[in-house]
């Protein structure tokens, strides 16, 4: 996500390794949204330069009829955030949730002149105080970007996420081979990016080379397929 639902999801500490920075483009991607196996919504992913050294992404989840009443299913995500070196730096960050009673609003700001973030909004009193900031921190939204920058056959991925009042360690697994991943007409040969640390909570991407989004976001919990984005489409923006 990864994109982000449940707000898991990635800063680079590469295990150890080098990464040849590359070339940030400006995107828009359309998926299709499954939950629990079932063809719920849909979804853009989209990033865009803001002007000087600035860019956003953004993640827009919405669910047809019938599931909207589920607030996975309803979000709006957005990052804003600049390149150092091969290092994406969130500078802030937004999530809205639409329900149906009652939506919620967060907002973040990154200062990394004093290396502190902190969030106000609909968010709870214990995750409105200033959080330390690491270099290579990232918000949710911004792992969708570091696993398809960082992700090669057999690496290990490790990540720390400063989102939403929170801290957390993200290891993943990249698979030694791609595998098929079929959506509709189109077939991507993906490699699979497990998360290893979850417990229960299983984040998986798949990272097609060439293509500038994850091919597939998968988000399960206790075996069972929750949220699942599949990619129909994508395309440069001007």
């Amino acid at each position: 996500m990864p994109f982000n639902l449940r707000l898991p999801l990635l800063g680079l500490l590469l295990a150890g390794l080098a990464v040849p920075a590359q070339a940030l483009e400006p995107f828009v991607a359309s998926y299709q949204a499954y939950n629990e196996g079932k063809l719920a919504g849909s979804a853009s992913m989209k990033v865009v330069p803001r002007g000087g050294e600035q860019w956003q992404i953004d993640l827009n989840v919405k669910g047809t009829r019938g599931f909207a009443r589920l607030a996975g299913l309803n979000i709006e995500q957005s990052t804003v955030f600049d390149v150092e070196g091969d290092l994406f730096r969130p500078r802030s960050q937004a999530t809205v949730r639409h329900a149906l009673l009652m939506g919620k609003k967060m907002v973040g700001t990154y200062d990394w002149t004093t290396h502190t973030a902190q969030w106000q909004g609909d968010i709870k009193k214990n995750r409105r105080a200033p959080l330390p900031l690491q270099a290579g921190d990232l918000s949710a939204l911004l792992m969708n970007l570091a696993v398809i920058r960082d992700a090669a056959p057999g690496r290990q991925l490790t990540y720390r996420v400063v989102d939403n009042g929170r801290v957390r360690e993200y290891a993943y697994a990249v698979s030694a081979e791609a595998e098929t991943v079929a959506v509709d007409d189109l077939s991507y040969s993906a490699l699979r990016v497990s998360r290893t640390n979850g417990g229960n909570d299983e984040t998986i991407f798949w990272v097609a080379d060439g293509v500038p989004t994850p091919v597939r976001i998968l988000q399960r919990e206790d075996g069972q397929d929750g949220i699942d984005l599949r990619l129909v489409e994508y395309q440069g923006v001007p």
